[in-house]
């Protein structure tokens, strides 16, 4: 019995996942990760990495952040406290959804995580104060390989669903898509 939902999104190799949680009086216990389980997800790398980060502001954004060859990276996000706007962007070369994005509201409610395949931009917004994310990557951080989207990029047109409270300089200060970038080849 897998203890995972694993649905389909509208951009190729993305994926929800939703935990199902085992409830009773005392609360309930879910599965966070199951490799046995998430490779029939496309999860078919090592954990390499695992990180816990907090966001304190509901409408602060973080992203868009990718890893470039040779270490680009799966993840694997979930919501374990609070409630967030997750989006993934597809800039893998040669893709027919490439610059598309898509959302989902992950929460610690909803059981939902993202997982996302190489070659996809991730970022996110908070939707509720004290939001806790885990992120479980194939590929420890690589400064050298670090790259990003601008959030508020118009060839992006991501539709952000709160006014952003807080956002890092750098993060803000992205660079806006050049005409001639063609992707990430994974």
């Amino acid at each position: 019995m897998s203890r995972f939902e694993i649905q389909n999104l509208p951009l190729a190799g993305l994926k929800r996942v939703t935990r199902k949680a085992h409830s009773d009086a005392r609360g309930f216990i879910a599965r966070l990760f199951c490799d046995a389980e998430l490779q029939e997800a496309g999860w078919i790398r090592p954990i390499r990495q695992i990180n816990h980060a907090r966001t304190v502001q509901s409408g602060a954004l973080r992203g868009m952040h990718f890893q470039l060859p040779p270490q680009c990276e799966m993840k694997l996000v979930s919501c374990i406290r609070g409630e967030v706007w997750d989006v993934a962007v597809d800039v893998r070369a040669g893709s027919p959804t490439f610059l598309k994005w898509h959302a989902e509201r992950l929460s610690e409610d909803n059981h939902h995580a993202l997982l996302i395949p190489e070659g996809f931009a991730h970022g996110f917004q908070a939707l509720s104060d004290n939001v806790e994310l885990l992120y479980c990557h194939s590929a420890a951080y690589a400064p050298a390989h670090e790259a990003a989207l601008n959030p508020f990029d118009p060839r992006l047109a991501i539709a952000w669903p709160l006014p952003v409270t807080d956002i890092s300089v750098r993060d803000q200060n992205r660079a806006l898509l050049s005409d001639d970038f063609e992707g990430v080849p994974v």
